[in-house]
C-alpha cells in the first residue's frame, strides 16, 4: 500500500460525505426497508458523517445536519438511545444557528424520547421544536417541521 493516496483526499472527502448523505436519503424515504436495507442506511449515514468531519470546511450546520441525520436513521430503525445521542450532538452544533436547525435537533430528541416512552422529556423537547419553529421566517421551512413535528405524539 502506498504511503500517501494516488487520489485526492480532500475531493474524496468532499465526494463521499455528500453521496452518502443523499444515498441515506434515498433510503430514509422509502416506504418500507428491509433489515438489510436498515443497514445500509446506517452505514450511509455513518460514512458520511465521517467525510464531514474529515474536510477543512465542515461548519457547524453541516454537522448539526449530518447528526441530525443519524439520528433519524436510529429512530427509524427503533433504537432510540443511540437516537437520543445523536440528536443531542446535533443539538450541540446548532447552538448559535438558525432556529430551523435547532428546531429540527429538539425534533430529533423529541422523536427519541417518543420511542423510550419518555413523555417528560418528549413534551419538553416537543415544546422547545414548537418555539424554534414560530421563529422561523421561511414560511416553507416552518410549514417542513411543524409536519415533522405532527408524527410525534
Amino acid at each position: 500500500m502506498p504511503d500517501s493516496p494516488t487520489f485526492d483526499l480532500n475531493a474524496a472527502h468532499l465526494y463521499f460525505s455528500v453521496d452518502n448523505f443523499n444515498r441515506t436519503w434515498d433510503y430514509i424515504e422509502k416506504s418500507s426497508r428491509s433489515p438489510e436495507e436498515d443497514m445500509d442506511m446506517l452505514h450511509t449515514a455513518m460514512a458520511s458523517m465521517w467525510h464531514w468531519t474529515q474536510r477543512s470546511d465542515a461548519t457547524d450546520e453541516n454537522l448539526s445536519v449530518g447528526y441530525w441525520q443519524i439520528a433519524r436513521v436510529f429512530s427509524l430503525m427503533i433504537q432510540p438511545n443511540n437516537a437520543r445521542t445523536y440528536g443531542l450532538l446535533s443539538l450541540k452544533h446548532a447552538r448559535d444557528l438558525s432556529p430551523f436547525l435547532k428546531g429540527y435537533a429538539y425534533e430529533s430528541l423529541a422523536r427519541s424520547e417518543m420511542q423510550a416512552g419518555n413523555r417528560v422529556a418528549l413534551y419538553f423537547y416537543l415544546e422547545k421544536a414548537r418555539e424554534m419553529a414560530q421563529r422561523i421566517t421561511r414560511e416553507e421551512d416552518r410549514r417542513l417541521l411543524l409536519k415533522d413535528l405532527e408524527s410525534i405524539k
